[in-house]
């Protein structure tokens, strides 16, 4: 079978896109340590998303990019919370996503992923990126895939594309994808502030429960509130 690498945090975007692929490809995901709040609750999430779907299963530890990033995710200041009018707001979108970001993080995590893909002969990167989330996050955009894409043309040894199957999806379509093709959604965890169960008012909590219910699919998220 086809082999391919899937960036794996445990969220609800890269479980739907990862499941695209399991009957086509024989995945390895590898999942992200970096400090964030969030890791031990991403951390079980991915590996009960890979027993299920049958995925082979890494952690890479990044200790050097938790040391140098200012963002909420990783320090001790607050991770904002939102209202369900904020979600629309370009400015105060924009403000909440400065607070989370993280120094191009996605840039690392795809670059570390083409190097496992080259070492095990991948054809494809499955990533979770999405129109949504792109408003805010230029590295969920679809020009920053096609730009990647167009590195390792020049840049690999071999074939290896980078496939984002969210790309042009907002979050209530991606749960419909994830429907679709029997993704275990339920297994997923969005929240930003690491608890046992989702804070349901940061902003990835908001959006994902906006998308269960635009989607019209039952949300089996616990959120405290």
């Amino acid at each position: 079978m086809k082999k391919a690498i899937a960036v794996l945090s445990g969220g609800l975007d890269c479980t739907v896109a990862s499941s695209v692929y399991a009957k086509d490809y024989d995945i390895h995901a590898i999942t992200f340590n970096y400090g964030q709040k969030a890791f031990k609750q991403e951390l079980k999430a991915s590996k009960e998303i890979c027993k299920k779907m049958g995925f082979d299963h890494s952690v890479i530890d990044l200790p050097w990019l938790a040391k140098i990033s200012t963002s909420t995710l990783n320090t001790s200041e607050d991770i904002p919370e939102v209202d369900a009018d904020d979600l629309d707001d370009f400015e105060k979108s924009k403000e909440t996503a400065s607070s989370v970001w993280v120094p191009a993080r996605n840039t690392v995590f795809t670059s570390i992923a083409a190097s496992y893909a080259e070492s095990i002969g991948a054809e494809i990167i499955i990533v979770g990126w999405d129109r949504e989330e792109a408003t805010t996050f230029p590295d969920n955009s679809k020009e920053y895939l096609e730009s990647f894409n167009e590195l390792f043309e020049v840049g690999s040894p071999i074939d290896i594309e980078i496939k984002a199957p969210a790309i042009d999806l907002d979050k209530d379509e991606i749960v419909k994808l994830g429907a679709d093709v029997s993704a275990p959604m339920e297994l997923s965890y969005s929240c930003y502030k690491g608890k046992d169960k989702h804070c349901g008012v940061c902003e990835s909590c908001m959006r994902r429960k906006r998308g269960f219910e635009k989607a019209g699919i039952k949300d089996l998220t616990e959120y405290e509130k």
